[in-house]
């Protein structure tokens, strides 16, 4: 591999992050917390505009204000309800009427809320759904013009769907919510199929055990003191690990797809 090759590892020289991004638009969902917040982050470092997606409005703020003098790219906190298809699509308006067209999409917001299946309450499994499968298929839609108008005119096309090694694993007490990734799983493969002949990279990046907010808000006891459990008994991943691997995989030249990115703690096996 040549030193100019990217790598998951940044290039710390001369005291900052290589700017492999700049140019680039980019848009993340799930920006007020965790590995979007993360995300946001990274790629604000290496180079692009950021639109910040989420519910949560004062967060967002706190978050743009934090990289908005880090960076030259501009930053755009947009508050949206992911599980609201027409408030995805008036961000959409705002963010490129603000930033211009979008290059990069990430799709990361989610929600994690396990129960045991004859007990678990119903409104938990539309709230996945709605998040985790509508949420992210609205989002894509959202800009798949401009995703295409980008691969069009020979420039790089990304969008990232954050899944979960959950899509394809046996975890009991959280069917539902793996239920809705491994749609996503199946989405994205289908969607490279799609969209990939006309050069846009679709890519789903599946963390393992990640210490984050996510499945903080279940209602089921057993099942928030299973998780704390599962993330106290390995190592697990941090937020800024899968932001560091969705970097990787978005500034690798544009003829590469790392069309799928299973990224777990070595303990989790």
């Amino acid at each position: 591999m040549s030193s100019s090759s990217p790598s998951l590892t940044r290039d710390t020289h001369a005291g900052h992050t290589a700017q492999r991004l700049t140019g680039r638009v980019a848009v993340v969902t799930g920006a007020s917390s965790g590995i979007g917040a993360a995300t946001a982050r990274r790629l604000a470092a290496d180079g692009a505009a950021v639109a910040l997606l989420g519910r949560r409005a004062e967060r967002l703020r706190a978050l743009a204000d934090e990289l908005g003098p880090t960076t030259t790219a501009p930053i755009l906190p947009v508050t949206t309800d992911l599980a609201d298809p027409k408030a995805i699509d008036t961000a959409a308006r705002t963010i490129t009427a603000t930033l211009g067209p979008v290059d990069l999409v990430v799709a990361n917001a989610g929600v994690m809320l396990g129960a045991p299946y004859e007990t678990a309450h119903t409104e938990e499994w539309d709230r996945m759904i709605d998040v985790n499968l509508r949420g992210l298929l609205h989002t894509a839609r959202a800009f798949t013009a401009d995703l295409l108008a980008a691969a069009a005119q020979g420039r790089p096309a990304d969008l990232v769907h954050v899944g979960s090694v959950a899509g394809h694993s046996l975890y009991p007490g959280w069917s539902v919510y793996c239920a809705t990734k491994s749609a996503v799983a199946h989405l994205t493969r289908n969607l490279r199929a799609e969209l990939g002949p006309r050069g846009v990279r679709v890519k789903n990046v599946e963390p393992g055990v990640t210490v984050t907010e996510l499945g903080h808000d279940m209602r089921d006891i057993s099942m928030q003191t299973s998780l704390t459990r599962m993330r106290t008994d390995l190592r697990p991943l941090t937020a800024e690990d899968i932001a560091d691997t969705i970097a990787f995989a978005v500034s690798v030249p544009t003829h590469i797809n790392v069309a799928e990115l299973v990224v777990v703690p070595v303990q989790q096996g």
